[in-house]
């Protein structure tokens, strides 16, 4: 059980490390103290040197790939007997029910699971470039990286980042948000448990100084980090900077369209599981809704009886469907930019403001209703900006074309939906549409083959998959030859003429 006297701090060398700063861990429900999080500038340095030792020893980039396979195997089994206290951790830093965090936290194995697969399937590739000369590609850990999570999903995040980095050999510092610090030490305690050496993943609490400092560092080699497009530009700007590798998984503003020949009931519930999974508080939310003009009026009424069917409340309780928002402060955000969208033409379908039947013990909470506003123009900024919360905005589109201009309208690119029975459209829309994931009759399917990133403003890179574990690799050409060696100038032969005349 956790309390205010619940203390989360650095991890180096699997060893705690007090801190000379600490912040205060808020309930969203309730608005209370819970723990508290602590945290040293000057850990920053200690942590990255004991990195680069470990990257200079070449002790965990030494194992073999079947050995790292084992131990991947090991974490995923360490990961379930934790599983509920990590889900309490998770959900009361952001505020999802609990039985989404925990299924979260199950899921995360996965990750585990996949990488060691992938560590025992991989080859390298080799190839002859001519009957003397043949070139072998390995790919190599860059060496220290750093990994920034974000606060609704640390440990899904975390998994997500430190799986690929580790499974290509790299020394690892994670730095996780500040407002959910407890989930990342007690995963890499089951790293640690499960036999990974101790300097090879180090957790670092803190803030923006901690962040900066992290990031800046040129014994850093690389930095992969989940979090807002501002956030992520800055951090892009003092990484690249110095020719460090970035990756991030930025903001989001998707497109969820609705065909006329879509089934008006599915498109429903994956509409409203798509924005409001999370308390709207995700990446991926499909929070601009564009249905055909045709079937706009029975597919509203059908979605906002359904918005109004979800029930707000306590995320301990197994029957709420959304929490709180995360942070007070991302709750007065939230309402600005509601407030903002009625003042500038939209209507409200449902929602749009705090709940007025919480119990009393959660009214210090940071609370806000699953809102549906309808738009007419698409000029209010809560159509184009990322609301990151439980707000959902329906537009309507004439045919195909309209549809394909209206998703593609946005400086983001992360992900989009649609749905059709139309096999054709199936592969004219999802060509067309700018985003990194296109959900054709489904939204929100992640997992850990599917390679996951951003077009334009959301992001560099991509995480999952293949393509996961070779953002964290180095690329190294071996070209061996066996024949002469090539005499562009001729002197050679001329020498080898020389000596022979002279033998002679």
């Amino acid at each position: 059980m956790h309390n205010a006297h619940t203390r989360f701090g650095t991890v180096i060398d699997g060893e705690p490390r007090a801190g000379d700063r600490s912040e205060a861990l808020i309930d969203p429900a309730t608005g209370a103290e819970w723990g508290r999080v602590e945290w040293s500038t000057a850990h920053v340095a200690e942590a990255i040197a004991s990195a680069q030792r470990c990257v200079n020893d070449g002790g965990w980039a030494g194992w073999s790939r079947t050995e790292r396979a084992d131990l991947f195997d090991e974490i995923a089994r360490g990961i379930a007997p934790r599983a509920d206290e990590l889900a309490v951790l998770e959900s009361r830093a952001n505020g999802k029910p609990i039985a989404a965090t925990r299924a979260e936290v199950l899921a995360a194995s996965r990750w585990w699971q996949y990488y060691a697969a992938l560590l025992r399937g991989l080859r390298e590739e080799h190839f002859q470039n001519s009957p003397t000369k043949r070139t072998r590609i390995d790919h190599e850990p860059v060496g220290v990286v750093g990994l920034i999570t974000p606060f609704n999903g640390a440990f899904s995040l975390a998994t997500w980042k430190l799986a690929p980095a580790l499974a290509a050999g790299n020394a690892v510092v994670l730095k996780p948000p500040v407002n959910s610090p407890g989930s990342s030490v007690i995963l890499a305690t089951i790293l640690r448990d499960a036999g990974l050496p101790a300097d090879a993943v180090h957790v670092l609490q803190g803030g923006a100084d901690v962040g900066s400092a992290l990031v800046s560092d040129p014994a850093v080699g690389m930095v992969s980090f989940t979090g807002s497009t501002a956030a992520a530009k800055h951090v892009a700007s003092v990484v690249s900077g110095r020719l460090g590798r970035f990756v991030a998984e930025a903001g989001g503003k998707s497109a969820h369209l609705v065909f006329a020949d879509a089934d008006i009931e599915e498109a429903v519930t994956a509409v409203v599981q798509g924005v409001f999974s999370g308390s709207g508080q995700t990446c991926v939310a499909g929070s601009r809704v564009l249905v055909q003009r045709s079937i706009a009026a029975p597919f509203r009424a059908a979605l906002v009886a359904r918005v109004r069917r979800l029930r707000v409340g306590d995320p301990r309780d197994s029957m709420s469907h959304l929490g709180p928002i995360a942070t007070a402060q991302q709750l007065e955000r939230i309402e600005a930019m509601v407030d903002a969208a009625i003042a500038e033409g939209a209507e409200v379908l449902c929602g749009g403001g705090r709940p007025s039947t919480l119990p009393a013990e959660l009214r210090g909470g940071f609370w806000f209703e699953p809102t549906v506003l309808g738009s007419s123009h698409g000029t209010e900024s809560v159509w184009h900006e990322e609301v990151f919360g439980p707000v959902l905005t329906l537009r309507e589109f004439g045919d195909e074309d309209e549809a394909i201009t209206l998703a593609n309208d946005s400086r983001y690119g992360l992900a989009a939906g649609f749905w059709t029975s139309d096999v054709r459209r199936v592969e004219r829309v999802s060509r067309r549409l700018h985003a990194g994931t296109v959900w054709v009759n489904c939204y929100r399917g992640m997992d850990w083959e599917t390679p996951f990133g951003g077009y334009r403003e959301s992001g560099l890179g991509r995480e999952n998959g293949v393509e996961g574990l070779r953002e964290f690799q180095q690329v190294k050409s071996v070209v061996v030859e066996s024949g002469h060696a090539t005499d562009p100038f001729g002197i050679g032969e001329q020498e080898q003429r020389t000596s022979e005349e002279n033998a002679s």
